[in-house]
Parts: structure tokens; sequence; C-alpha cells
């Protein structure tokens, strides 16, 4: 399992961020973390000062979340900052859908916007919660998403988490993304009816086969996220990381 590095997303840490912004980052690189989903630095600090922040840490941007809104409006910012901090190439974005016709029509958009980014090579992700799978006569939002995207302009940052929640396999549907899968973001859940999100390996998501299958796939990189946390995010984020090198051990040996 050598070939797939560790990043994080920082929405994990986004209170932390806002009180203390360099030194949350320099816990996160402390931990282990070699890759962040990020975006432009806050007030005060210029591009420039975070990305020699960055490199002092040996912090990879892989690339950033946005939304449909400024992707359609002002592409370029978004790359142009992509490539001031030497990030590696992926832009990643969510949508609301409110009908089948609109799931069409938003396919349309994604494919039109990942060939312009395409253009100046950045990567467009669409990346999934659990209302993508609810169907529209009889087919999942999920699965027109993939029927009516361009492979090479649309690729996909499935989250595990979501998945489960959605009712549905992460491992199975993870199957089905051979080579449009890059990113992958994995998150646990507990059990139990409340299906509380988990630091990787504390629930019942099987790790070992979800990590086995992203490498078969072509997955560039495993993003750990946890939207909320029963202790401070950091501890969160230390504990995820911890457990995935002894999966990832685990796995190499078997």
């Amino acid at each position: 399992m050598p070939n797939i590095s560790v990043a994080v997303q920082p929405y994990t840490v986004r209170d932390q961020l806002q009180k203390d912004y360099s030194g949350t980052l320099r816990k996160i690189a402390g931990i282990g973390y070699k890759g962040i989903e990020l975006g432009p630095p806050p007030t005060g600090m210029t591009i420039a000062d975070q990305k020699s922040l960055l490199d002092e840490l040996d912090l990879k941007v892989i690339g950033c979340h946005s939304s449909l809104e400024e992707l359609e409006s002002n592409s370029d910012s978004m790359v142009d900052y992509l490539e001031e901090v030497d990030a590696e190439k992926y832009a990643a974005l969510s949508l609301d859908f409110d009908s089948k016709e609109d799931v069409f029509i938003k396919a349309a958009k994604l494919n039109e916007i990942g060939a312009r980014l395409g253009q100046r090579g950045v990567q467009l992700l669409y990346h999934n919660h659990d209302w993508e799978f609810k169907k529209f006569d009889g087919i999942s939002i999920w699965d027109i998403l993939l029927q009516e995207t361009d492979p090479s302009y649309v690729k996909m940052e499935l989250d595990t988490y979501w998945v489960h929640r959605g009712g549905l396999d992460p491992i199975e549907y993870l199957g089905k993304l051979r080579n449009r899968c890059p990113l992958l973001h994995i998150k646990d859940v507990e059990a139990g009816e409340e299906a509380f999100f988990a630091e990787i390996g504390e629930g019942i998501l099987n790790f070992n086969t979800i990590i086995q299958k992203a490498e078969e796939i072509g997955t560039k990189w495993l993003v750990v996220e946890q939207d909320m946390s029963r202790r401070d995010p950091l501890e969160s984020l230390a504990i995820s990381y911890r457990n995935l090198q002894l999966i990832q051990q685990d796995t190499v040996s078997h």
C-alpha cells in the first residue's frame, strides 16, 4: 500500500484555524500529514507568506474546494492560486439537486467547467454527500452524474462516510471509479443509529479493504476529514493518522 499519500481536509479544524491559522497548520504537519486541501490564506497573510509557511512545514497543497458559482464566474483566480502555491491541481465542489432535470443541467455545467479548467491543467472533482444516492425514476443522482459527465473533464472525490450514510457500500462504489477517483475522502462512522463521525479505524468501516480498493483503482491521495468530533479535532486527526499508518502497514504485510 505504499503508493497512496495521506492528506487532510482542514474543515476538520475550521475553528482552530480561525483562532490560530499558522499554529494549527504547524500542528497538522507535526502529526505527520504531507498534503492538505487548502484555499487562499486569511486576511493579513499573503499567498507568498502562506506558501513559505507550507514549504517550511513540508505540507503540500493538493487542491482546494470551490463552488459552482465561483468556478463559473472566475475560475482563473483559483487556478492562479493553485499555481502560486505550487499545488497539485485539483478543484473540488459539491452541488444540490432538486429534480432529475436539474441533475442533467448541472452535469452539463460540470463538463463545461471541467473542460475549461483542463485547459489550464486543473482537474475538476465532484465531492459527494448522501443526497446523491437519492433516485429519480429508478436511477440515482450519482449514477446520472457518472453517465453524463466526461471522465476526462470530471472525476470524483468519493467520501466513504457519506456513501455509507446513503445506505451503500463505499468499497463497491470505489470499484466503479477506476482511474476516476484521484482523491478519496476517508471518514469513519460510529456504530448505532446516530451514525456519528468517527476517527479512522475507530468506527465500523473496513479501511483495510477500502485502502486496498483505492490502490487498485489508482487513487493518489487519501484525504482525512472529520466533520464533527467528540474530542479535540486535532486529537481526532492524530488518532486517524496513527491508525491509518497501522492499517497501511497491515495491508502491506498481507
